[in-house]
């Protein structure tokens, strides 16, 4: 069971991670007309999603061959996706322009990348630290 939920939430995070880097890559160098379709988007929340759509296939990797730093890198990525979002509310309350989705996105990419880490830990990083706890 924990073979298949882990190839699973590799799967899944790698199509999550190559969508996140098309859309980022598209609206950073403008391709595709998606610049124009984003509207008032922040440029410093497109770069930290761009770095994250990195981060989440090396997780993917890790994840897919049960390695522990998986847990780690997947919460780094949480924690500058926060950062991220800090600043994108920072901009928000400063008068600065953005999309109210925007929000709503990264609330949603937060909590998933939360969940992944929450897995990781779970299926792996749990288990490592359990068996290598001496006997008393």
């Amino acid at each position: 069971m924990k073979p298949i939920i882990l190839k699973a939430a590799a799967v899944i995070i790698t199509l999550f991670a190559l969508i996140t880097l098309f859309m980022s890559t598209s609206v950073i160098f403008d391709l595709f007309g998606i610049r124009a379709k984003e509207g008032n988007y922040v440029l410093f929340v497109v770069v930290y999603n761009f770095i994250a759509g990195f981060l989440y296939l090396f997780a993917a990797y890790g994840l897919f061959t049960e390695k522990a730093w998986a847990t780690k890198l997947l919460l780094i990525t949480t924690t500058i996706l926060v950062v991220s979002f800090v600043g994108l509310l920072i901009h928000a309350n400063t008068g600065g322009i953005y999309e109210h989705k925007t929000i709503k996105a990264m609330l949603s990419r937060i909590a998933i990348t939360a969940a992944f880490a929450g897995i990781s830990w779970f299926f792996i990083t749990k288990n490592k630290t359990i068996k290598n706890i001496p006997p008393v």
